[in-house]
C-alpha cells in the first residue's frame, strides 16, 4: 500500500498576493466577494453601502476608516485586526508615507 503524499501549507497571505499583488483592504473584500460568488450589488447591500461606493474600495480608489473596518469584519465575520490594518495601511499608502502599519490585539 502506497502512503498518501502530503502536501505542504500554504500560507494564504503569500498564496493571495501572488494572485493579485500587494494585498489591501479592497482587494480582501474582492476576493471575499468572489468565494462566496456574490454580485457587488448584493455583496454591497450586505456591508451597508452603494455598488458605487464598494467598486471604489475594491478598485482601491476610496480608502476605508478603522471604525467602518471593525464593522465590516464583524458583518464578514472575518478578522478585525486584519481589516484595520489593511484599512490603516491604505491611509497611509494614499498619503505617501512610507511606514507599515502592524496591529495588535490591546
Amino acid at each position: 500500500m502506497k502512503k498518501a503524499r502530503r502536501e505542504k501549507a500554504v500560507p494564504a497571505l503569500p498564496a493571495l498576493e501572488a494572485m493579485v499583488g500587494k494585498l489591501t483592504l479592497g482587494k480582501l473584500l474582492w476576493s471575499i466577494r468572489e468565494g462566496t460568488d456574490e454580485t457587488q450589488a448584493v455583496f454591497a447591500a450586505k456591508l451597508g453601502i452603494s455598488k458605487a461606493h464598494l467598486c471604489d474600495v475594491e478598485k482601491g480608489r476610496r480608502n476605508v476608516s478603522a471604525d467602518r473596518a471593525v464593522k465590516w469584519a464583524k458583518l464578514l465575520r472575518h478578522s478585525q485586526r486584519q481589516f484595520v490594518q489593511l484599512a490603516l495601511q491604505g491611509e497611509l499608502d494614499a498619503k505617501g508615507i512610507r511606514l507599515t502599519v502592524d496591529v495588535k490585539a490591546a
